[in-house]
């Protein structure tokens, strides 16, 4: 199992996320990127378990890439 994220491994992650939504050129994808990473950051905040955390910090990692990979698609 991978180690726990730091604090500012998982800010990082949350900015990376928010700079990429604004790579939309559509207002209504990039708010809902950044809605649903804000919304799911909000929601995660509580844990305290390691595994859980690893768990969410890979999950938004795997958002991050599909975000990155779509949001090159709308840019065509």
């Amino acid at each position: 199992m991978a180690a726990v994220p730091s604090r500012s491994e998982i800010l990082c992650l949350f900015r990376s996320l928010l700079r990429i939504s604004g790579k939309f050129p559509d207002y209504n994808i990039r708010e809902y990127v950044r809605r649903r990473a804000a919304d799911g950051f909000r929601e995660n905040r509580v844990l305290t378990d390691a595994s859980s955390i690893s768990s969410a910090f890979a999950d938004g990692k795997s958002q991050l890439e599909a975000a990155k990979r779509q949001a090159v698609v709308y840019s065509l």
